[in-house]
């Protein structure tokens, strides 16, 4: 496995209505929802190592602790980046921020691991 601490990726999303609180039922208002905003950061994480995995390998997401600290409207347009900032054999581990138009609007960690897809997904029950 060919993965170095250091890599980054960024990924730019406009909000629409399916983003929002209200569409994610996890709140009542049509802004960015926290479970969305997540999803962005693990999704940007992930394909930041993906050209460099193993033939039949893949990754998955283990732990995430985000803080989303302020609201974005339908319309707004966020940048999220991330930076694996270590790897312990399989065990990865990222940085990740959002930024909208006005600043930003989350940060936290994450923690992914380098699976063999086939026996990963023959122990799903």
């Amino acid at each position: 496995m060919n993965i170095q601490a250091g890599i980054t990726a960024s990924k730019e999303h406009m909000v629409s209505k399916d983003d929002t609180a209200l569409a994610h039922g996890s709140g009542t208002v049509e802004v960015l929802a926290t479970p969305a905003l997540i999803a962005l950061m693990e999704n940007t994480a992930d394909r930041s190592v993906q050209a460099s995995l193993p033939q039949g390998h893949i990754t998955v997401g283990t732990e995430i602790h985000i803080r989303h600290i302020k609201a974005t409207l339908i319309g707004g347009l966020l940048k999220i980046s991330s930076r694996l900032t270590q790897v312990e054999g399989k065990k990865l581990q990222f940085e990740l921020e959002a930024h909208d138009e006005n600043g930003k609007i989350g940060f936290g960690t994450h923690t992914r691991y380098v699976v063999e897809e086939e026996s990963f997904l023959g122990g799903a029950v």
